[in-house]
């Protein structure tokens, strides 16, 4: 078959060219932080202990600070023109917010707490659940969170993680049959397990802790266990306070709000 050579030159410009880093984020929208207003924006769930810090030091402070959470595409266009601050609960999920971001500070990203995976169970846990075992081994409705390969969320392959802890092809396998949604982060995963009524839902230990009138919990066993963190990036040209925020949260009164939601060092 022969190419036209207009077509040919075509395609051969397509092929070469690079794809972009932070492609995503590409507009023309002209990221202005700096108006004395400190923005946080990221993912629902490490967003309850960050907004109840940033009470506390707007309260001690005078200075105000707002905490915006929730999928990545209701709050991306704000972002991309005041963001102060994006924060992550997982080192992938941060990555992927300095990949499509270019105004943060990629030296400015660090890990300030840590949370551990629980199982989330229906309140008084009427499947008598024990542990991952057990979702495992016995026939249950088990809800995860996954990103799907276009959603940024922390919970992306945390039951993979915790199925294949012992090296156990089987474990994994198992485990997956019991799935009854794959959901699109936590937020839609926390819907799937209450409107389905499944039995146990893979999750972090805040959600159950700030949902204790749907769901109670079930620790994992050690040897199964996960810990992601709560990463915070520094966007160029943020408000001249922020970094006093960041100090807050690192400090011994910030960390009781964190702890609150099972946060930890």
């Amino acid at each position: 078959m022969k190419f036209h050579p207009l077509w040919l030159a075509l395609l051969c410009s397509t092929l070469t060219q690079p794809l972009q880093a932070g492609a995503f984020a590409q507009t023309d929208v002209v990221h202005q932080a700096g108006d004395g207003v400190i923005r946080l924006y990221g993912p629902g769930g490490p967003d309850t202990a960050l907004k109840r810090a940033a009470a506390a030091f707007q309260q001690e402070t005078g200075i105000p600070v707002e905490v915006k959470a929730g999928p990545e595409a209701t709050w991306r266009d704000q972002a991309l023109k005041d963001a102060d601050l994006f924060f992550a609960g997982a080192e992938q999920s941060m990555s992927a917010f300095l990949e499509r971001y270019p105004f943060l500070d990629k030296k400015s990203t660090h890990s300030y707490y840590l949370r551990r995976s629980v199982i989330a169970v229906q309140k008084g846990n009427p499947a008598r659940i024990s542990g991952v075992e057990d979702l495992i081994h016995r026939p249950l409705k088990v809800v995860v969170t996954e990103g799907l390969g276009s959603y940024n969320t922390s919970g992306t392959g945390l039951w993979e993680d915790v199925a294949g802890r012992k090296g156990k092809l089987a474990d994994v396998q198992q485990l997956r049959r019991n799935i009854v949604a794959f959901e699109q982060g936590s937020g839609a995963s926390f819907r799937a397990f209450t409107n389905q009524q499944a039995d146990a839902w893979i999750t972090w230990v805040h959600w159950p802790l700030n949902h204790s009138e749907k769901a109670d919990f079930v620790e994992m066993e050690p040897e199964r266990r996960i810990y992601r963190g709560l990463l915070i990036s520094k966007a160029q040209g943020a408000d001249a306070s922020t970094q006093r925020f960041i100090d807050f949260i690192d400090s011994p009164k910030g960390e009781p709000f964190f702890a609150q939601d099972g946060w930890t060092r």
